[in-house]
């Protein structure tokens, strides 16, 4: 999962993705402030914005509409220490505000995995076969597949998003640090790698392609 967060110090960002990475395979971009936010939702594709309130101005309802009109099942959480704000950051539609706890990344991180629940997943199992995220392990009955690095990655990040379409530039985005230096190519090849380990042991596919729009998990015998 790609995260932005808007307004956050190096320490407190640091912090954040500490706790969200025991939950999450994440990076975490850390964006200035909304200006400079706009600068990498241009050209990246994120799943949670995390912003901390500047206070109420035009820009931030302009940044809130341009994030959903680009991808619109981002989330965007807004952290304020001011609780009249709630209802005018709620209004501009965001899915979250977060008024008290500011100052604790952990207690943050537990709203943010209360709100990507439905990505959460640090055991994912279909039948006798089992994605332990945590350890990076595959399991199949009694058989251990090995797949390790960001191969292992794209397996799990479309696992977690079962029946979903992904093209490979939103693979790409979603789990590469610096995603512009990423080739197709290289997505190709670890998808590759997936279909070939796990069929030999498996016997059928579980990464499909769907034509002209990119790839999906589906566990089908």
């Amino acid at each position: 999962m790609r995260i932005l967060t808007v307004g956050f110090s190096d320490e407190y960002a640091k912090r954040l993705y500490k706790e969200l990475s025991e939950y999450f395979i994440c990076i975490v971009d850390d964006a200035i402030d909304i200006y400079d936010a706009t600068n990498f939702t241009d050209f990246r594709h994120y799943e949670l914005v995390l912003i901390m309130d500047e206070g109420v101005n035009l820009s931030m309802s302009r940044y809130v509409n341009e994030v959903k009109k680009k991808k619109s099942d981002t989330k965007i959480i807004i952290l304020t220490e001011d609780v009249k704000q709630q209802s005018y950051f709620y209004a501009l539609g965001t899915d979250d505000v977060i008024y008290q706890h500011c100052e604790h990344p952990d207690l943050v991180a537990a709203r943010v995995l209360a709100n990507m629940r439905h990505l959460f997943g640090t055991h994912i199992t279909f039948d006798k076969f089992m994605i332990d995220i945590a350890n990076k392990q595959i399991i199949f009955g009694d058989d251990t597949i090995v797949i390790h690095g960001k191969t292992f990655d794209i397996l799990a990040y479309l696992a977690v998003r079962k029946e979903r379409v992904f093209s490979k530039d939103e693979i790409i985005n979603a789990l590469w640090p610096e995603p512009e230096y990423v080739s197709d190519n290289t997505v190709e090849v670890a998808i590759n790698q997936i279909r070939k380990k796990l069929k030999s042991t498996l016997g059928f596919q579980v990464i499909h392609t769907v034509r002209r729009r990119g790839y999906k998990f589906a566990y089908e015998q």
